[in-house]
Parts: structure tokens; sequence; C-alpha cells
């Protein structure tokens, strides 16, 4: 019998205790790596989660997988929850600009001032560790419910998980950060929790559905029902859980994905067409993200970080950015102004996940309706650019001429990746894996990872989704450069950097 199916309750707290000595040593390490510098630590946790992963299936502690470690791939699973978070922020960001108010609420938490370890303060640690207690307790209860039929391996176990987390992440609160209101900061993180749960079950229960029409990933409904809801709550000032899952969610929930995947790094690579889906993947990372930065510099005449980092951040749904910006690595203005962009272009995911959907379905990409998008996204992000450099640094025009760069670009992206790769010998799930990694883009990522283009594809996604991440310490050190030159971008490395994300790309669908 397989490992998962002989768990015993002292295994699984094993278990439990293994996954967490795998996951929050990385991302503390991760940020104290670069503490003092310009870099993200998700830089860091890309290397030491990948560079793990393969070190176990090389020893043989582990195969590709890591089935042998049930609970990493449990957490990995958990991207939509952490997800979740910024697209409440987000909806409350957006009905704030939207309405002309004024970006600035007044904090009722101020962290302590103590470092646990170098580049974590104290009130960061406990963020970290309740991030990950949440999504293990949340993961575990939303599982628990829906799970069909007889329980048995792991799932035995769902009960005790959401036991666990849930009561760990509510205790999890730093006594010594300066909180104007104890009891009302406790509530709220209770009351988010529990809101974080329903948001789970309602975009899963719509999902299913609506399952028989179109499959629509249950990650769209969850952005529709998080940012309604922080639309509506435009001044709730967010209590512990949802700001542990702002801080530390995604970086805890790659820190598991990048682990999985590069257990699979030595098998990837023996699959035939492989090399080419990871080839785009890496030279698109270049070719999407600095070709917009590109854009952004020549035609809006714009360097600076505050419209880059949340422009291309939500332009390309990229995670790496995204944690980042939500982290303030790139300063208060980029981090209040990303979960907007973020959002934004989730409002046009009807059409990409309706014609992905489809497309999936016929094992090819329809044609017709992404040519019509594409050309839809070629009109806002040229809308986009000409508003953009008329903004003459005013926060509004700013913002709004980035919101329509980030739905823009999003669509040629997306789809103007996936027609120039209908051109190339990739098989179409593949294709779809390749583009997931070119842009970092998580909304794709979660989709695949539920299962939206079939089980090899959810299981592979883990590996070519993290190999683009090894472009990320150029993307990095280029915002780095910036914010070491007050917040403008050098422009002519971006052009070059574009240029070669160009002739890769080119290599990659042509097959040379």
């Amino acid at each position: 019998m397989e490992i998962v199916q002989q768990l015993s309750q002292v295994q699984l707290l094993n278990q439990f205790w293994l996954l967490m000595a795998f996951v929050i040593p990385m991302v503390i390490l991760s940020r104290m790596v670069v503490a003092g510098s310009r870099f993200s630590p998700i830089l860091v946790i890309v290397i030491f989660g990948l560079g793990l992963g393969f070190v176990m299936v090389e020893m043989g502690i582990a195969t590709p997988g890591l089935p042998e470690f049930p609970l990493v791939d449990f957490m990995s699973r958990t991207t939509i929850i952490a997800l979740v978070v910024s697209f409440f922020v987000g909806g409350q960001e957006l009905r704030k600009i939207l309405s002309k108010q004024a970006l600035d609420v007044k904090d009722i938490v101020v962290p302590s001032k103590e470092e646990m370890f170098l580049g974590t303060g104290r009130t960061q640690f406990i963020f970290i560790l309740r991030s990950f207690f949440l999504l293990v307790g949340l993961e575990g209860f939303f599982r628990m419910m829906i799970q069909p039929g007889t329980a048995e391996g792991i799932m035995l176990y769902y009960p005790i998980l959401a036991l666990i987390g849930l009561a760990a992440s509510f205790l999890l609160i730093d006594h010594k950060a300066q909180i104007d209101d104890k009891q009302v900061y406790m509530r709220k993180g209770l009351i988010e929790t529990v809101i974080l749960l329903a948001i789970l079950f309602i975009s899963y229960a719509i999902a299913m559905l609506v399952q028989p029409v179109i499959a629509l990933p249950q990650i769209f409904f969850a952005m529709i029902v998080s940012s309604a809801l922080g639309a509506i709550f435009q001044n709730w000032t967010y209590g512990p859980t949802v700001r542990a899952l702002l801080f530390a969610g995604i970086p805890v929930v790659l820190a598991a994905n990048f682990m999985v995947g590069g257990s699979r790094i030595s098998d990837a690579f023996a699959i035939e067409g492989m090399n080419s889906v990871l080839f785009y993947g890496f030279f698109g990372q270049l070719f999407w993200m600095f070709g917009g930065i590109a854009l952004l510099m020549w035609f809006a005449r714009t360097a600076h970080i505050r419209n880059l980092a949340p422009g291309m951040a939500g332009s390309l749904s990229h995670s790496g950015l995204t944690g980042a910006c939500t982290a303030g690595d790139f300063g208060k203005v980029a981090a209040k102004r990303a979960p907007i962009m973020i959002n934004i272009p989730f409002f046009g995911h009807i059409f990409v996940f309706s014609i992905l959907a489809v497309s999936a379905d016929n094992g090819a990409l329809w044609i017709w309706p992404t040519a019509i998008i594409v050309l839809v996204g070629l009109t806002l992000t040229f809308l986009a650019l000409k508003n953009l450099r008329a903004a003459n640094g005013e926060d509004f025009k700013e913002v709004k001429a980035l919101m329509q760069f980030s739905f823009g670009w999003q669509m040629m992206a997306v789809f103007g990746g996936l027609v120039l790769l209908s051109f190339s010998t990739i098989a179409f799930d593949y294709s779809a894996m390749a583009q997931s990694s070119a842009i970092s883009h998580f909304g794709l990522f979660a989709a695949i990872q539920g299962g939206m283009f079939g089980t090899e594809a959810s299981l592979l996604i883990p590996l070519i989704f993290s190999m683009p991440f090894l472009v990320h310490p150029i993307v990095f050190y280029m915002f780095g450069k910036a914010l070491d030159n007050n917040g403008e971008m050098p422009r002519v490395p971006v052009y070059a950097m574009a240029l070669i994300g160009v002739l890769g790309v080119s290599f990659a669908i042509l097959g040379v």
C-alpha cells in the first residue's frame, strides 16, 4: 500500500511538522538572503523550492510528485485561498478609486519593530506562521466538506488538519504589536476566516452548477465573489487573517508548489515536446514582461515603478510581482495599486476561461473568438498608453490608465501568446501550460492545477510554472535598480531584454 494509505495519526503529525519544517524556514531564509537588497524573497523561494524537491528525488528520499509527503501537495493546492484575499483587497481599492475616495485608511495595528530573524520582524514572523496554519486549516475544512463518498487515505485526516490549522491560526497574534482594540482585532480575524470559507464554498457550488454548460474554474467565481465583497465593504480595516495572507500567503503557497515542481525536473525533461514548452516559458517571460515595460516606457513615457510594478503584476497576473507588490517590496503606492490591477483582468476571464474551456474540449484553440479578443486587447493597450502619457503624474488618471493597460495587455498576452503557440507543433494542453508559465499567470496556473486541461497538465504545471521564475533574478534586479534610482527603471536594458525575448519566443515556436 502507498504511504498515503498507511497514515496513522502519529504519521500525520510527523507529516505536518515536516511540511512546516520545509515551508516556514524556506520563507524566512528567503527573506534573510534578500535582506538589505532590492530583490524579492520569492526569487529565493524559487531556487530553494526547486532545489529541495530535486535533491529529495535524486537522493531517493522521495519520488516525482512527492507522494511520500502528501501534505506538501496538499499545501501546494491552496493557491485559490491566497488569491481570494488579493481579490478582496482589489475590490476595496477599485471601489475607492472609482468613487474618487482617498486611498489612505487609518490603520488599527502598528507592527512590532523587534526583529526575530534577519529581514523578518516579529509581527511578520507571526504573519508567516498564521498564513501557514490558515492555509492548512481552510483547505482541510473545505476538502472535508466537499469530499465525495467514503473517506480514505489522507482524506480521513482532513478534520484534524482543519482543527489544528484554524485553532492555531486564531491563537497566533503578536502581543507586542500595538493594536488599538485587541478584541475587535481578534473578532475581525474570526470574521475574515469565516468569510474566506464562505467564498470557497459559494465559488465551488457555482462552478459545479454551471459545469454542464461551461467548465469555468472555481477561481473565476471566487474572484467575482471576493471582489464584490471588497467593493461593498470598502472601509473594512484588515484583521489578522487578511493581513497574514496578504503578507505571506503567496510565498507559502509557492514554496510548496516549487518543491513539487522540483521533484519532477528529471522526469519532465524526458517528455517529448517538453523542451519547447520550457524554452517558450523562459523566453516568453522576457518577451511579455519586458515587452510590456518597453511599451510603457516608449509610448507612455513612464519608467517609474509606481506604474511599472502594479501595471505588469496586473496585466500578466504575475505571481512573482504580485507577491512582491502586496508585500510592499516596491513601495506603498505600488502596494496599493497592485490589488486593483490584479483584479481588473479577471473581469475578462469570463472570455478567457470560456474560450479555453471550449478549446480544451476540442483539443485546439478556438480561433475566431480568440482573434476578436486579441483585437480588443490591442485597442485597450493603445488607449492605455495614450492616457498614461497624458496623466502627468495624477494618481486617478494613472490608475485609470493602468487599469486599461492591465486588461488590454492581459488579453494580448494570454490570447496573443496562444495564437503564437498555435503555429507551433506544441499540443494545446502543453500550450496552455507554456503560456501560463511565460507570464507567471496565477489564474491560468490555478485553473490548470484544478484539472481544466487534464490530469497530466495538473501534475506538470508546478514544474512548468516554476522554471521561468529563473528569469526573475533579471526582473527583480531591474526593479531593484529602479528603486536605487528614485524609482526610475533603466531604459536600455529593458529594450535589450525585450529583444532577446522576441528572438527566444520565435525560436521556440519555430522549433529551432
